[in-house]
């Protein structure tokens, strides 16, 4: 399943529900059937995703450059970090907060 996160302020975000549930529960938000982040909080927001990239991808280096690929990928399959999938994600919050805009889920 799919969640689109929404603002004034950027295009749409559209994601799997999985990763969505992470990326909200990394800032301290739950995924709901719908849910904001009101522009007073993206300071916040921003700086606890940055944190939790930063420490996913210092596991990652820990652990090498399969860390993120389970048994059934393929070995062609280049694996991709959190950091790469969150990333249109952290723009939203960027781009929020600097439009002082929220940003809504599950309109």
């Amino acid at each position: 399943m799919l969640v689109t996160f929404q603002s004034k302020a950027t295009p749409d975000v559209v994601m799997l529900r999985d990763l969505a549930g992470y990326l909200l529960g990394a800032i301290g938000k739950r995924l709901g059937e719908r849910g904001v982040i009101v522009h007073d909080e993206m300071p916040a927001a921003i700086a606890r995703l940055e944190a939790t990239l930063d420490d996913d991808a210092k596991t990652a280096e820990e652990h090498g450059p399969n860390f993120h690929m389970t048994g059934a990928d393929s070995a062609l399959r280049t694996a991709t970090g959190l950091r790469q999938r969150a990333v249109p994600f952290l723009d939203m919050l960027r781009q929020a907060q600097r439009q002082d805009e929220d940003i809504l889920w599950g309109l």
